[in-house]
């Protein structure tokens, strides 16, 4: 009795960790796809809609060539063209590993199949900061002075 209460426990763990492990399978397939096809060759992408249409980098401006060069093993390069993704990836590690255990645990999870996280998967001063921080890295990059942060 107790062995089939054990088993069920782990078929529902091993259900539950199906979403971030879902998530870092799309997330890897996408690393290997932008890391096959050279953002750097024209074509292979369409422009920034927000570059094309006001002449100014967005945040994300310079992300597939910093992924494309963090998949060739450059950082140098990547933090070049843009830093704010480069920093971002350790933070998403993170959250994807947070993400992993409490599915894997069944804490915090909404009891939605997955281990969808809850509501306080991150606290909403964390999500402001970033926001922030967005808003300032776009608004730099723009600048005269922060003309080595563009793309």
């Amino acid at each position: 009795m107790v062995t089939g209460k054990i088993a069920g426990s782990r078929g529902s763990r091993a259900v539950a960790v199906l979403a971030p492990l879902g998530a870092a399978l799309a997330a890897g397939a996408a690393v290997a796809f932008v890391g096959a096809v050279d953002p750097n060759e024209p074509g292979h992408y369409p422009t920034c809609p927000f570059l094309m249409l006001t002449g100014l980098y967005c945040p994300g401006c310079g992300g597939l060539r910093t992924v494309y060069a963090l998949a060739h093993g450059d950082p140098v390069t990547a933090l070049g063209l843009n830093p704010l993704v480069v920093l971002m990836i350790p933070v998403l590690v993170l959250l994807w590993g947070r993400w992993t255990l409490r599915a894997w645990s069944g804490g915090g999870s909404t009891g939605k199949p997955g281990g969808a996280p809850a509501g306080n998967f991150m606290r909403p001063i964390y999500a402001w900061l970033l926001l922030a921080l967005m808003a300032v890295f776009w608004i730099v990059r723009n600048l005269p002075f922060g003309e080595f942060l563009a793309p």
